[in-house]
């Protein structure tokens, strides 16, 4: 494994803060969502990899982390 692979350590005495955890939002079905690229749809099926969403004149797979999607 490269070292760019590896995760970064975080040492206490450094003045520097380790990068924050990314938080990855949570969504149930019947959830209203707003996607960057596909615009406003209902969660319709929900998995540990990904969600299914109805936007209307489709219906498409989502996989996590969901970065251009978000609750309404």
């Amino acid at each position: 494994m490269t070292n760019q692979a590896r995760a970064r350590r975080h040492l206490a005495s450094s003045p520097f803060r380790p990068d924050p955890e990314p938080i990855i939002p949570e969504f149930e079905v019947a959830d209203l969502v707003t996607h960057d690229t596909h615009g406003m749809g209902r969660v319709t099926h929900v998995d540990a990899g990904a969600v299914m969403v109805d936007f209307g004149a489709q219906t498409l797979r989502i996989p996590r982390p969901f970065h251009k999607m978000s609750k309404l």
